[in-house]
């Protein structure tokens, strides 16, 4: 089992966000559309596992591959889509120099994409919804600091919640 660790927000979570962009658009920046921040370490205030969740945006897959042989390059290692359609995962090697991070490429019209930025953005503008979100995460790792399912399935319900909240009404992938 894995552990389940959630601090408080850190704002040095921005810089580090910032960092990762800059590496990934020195090797990728003419092939793609942008890079957004996601996930709950994008989003002040909201406590999270300290790991940098990362949407590296293309226009569509004709120039996925050049960007998979240029991520190569810089340490990153396609994984395929884990079960999530329009959403690639990468894995790396050798990035001491880097915050611990997740990286996805996704087509800009990804419906995963739309779902992270619509959440992000939710929350960013709605603090009560995140420090409730908040709440429930720090509890969660409380009660199951062994489980990573555990911790995922005792919050669940509460982002079921918000996302009914911001027009998300599709489940959790």
């Amino acid at each position: 089992m894995s552990e389940v660790i959630v601090t408080p927000y850190n704002k040095a979570w921005k810089t580090a966000f910032e960092d990762i962009k800059k590496e990934l658009e020195n090797v990728v920046g003419d092939l793609i559309i942008g890079i957004e921040h996601v996930g709950s370490t994008s989003v002040e205030g909201l406590s999270s596992k300290p790991c940098i969740d990362i949407d590296v945006i293309i226009k569509d897959y004709s120039v996925f591959n050049a960007v998979v042989k240029r991520l190569e390059t810089i340490g990153y290692i396609h994984k395929g889509n884990l079960g999530i359609k329009d959403r690639e995962a990468f894995k790396y090697v050798d990035k001491p120099h880097l915050q611990k991070h997740h990286l996805y490429v996704c087509p800009q019209y990804s419906e995963e994409l739309h779902r992270h930025i619509t959440f992000r953005d939710f929350l960013r503008k709605n603090p009560e919804a995140t420090k409730k979100y908040g709440l429930v995460k720090e509890t969660a790792a409380r009660l199951f600091p062994d489980n990573m399912d555990k911790y995922i399935e005792y919050k669940s319900p509460c982002i079921e919640e918000l996302y009914k909240m911001c027009g998300l009404n599709n489940s959790i992938n």
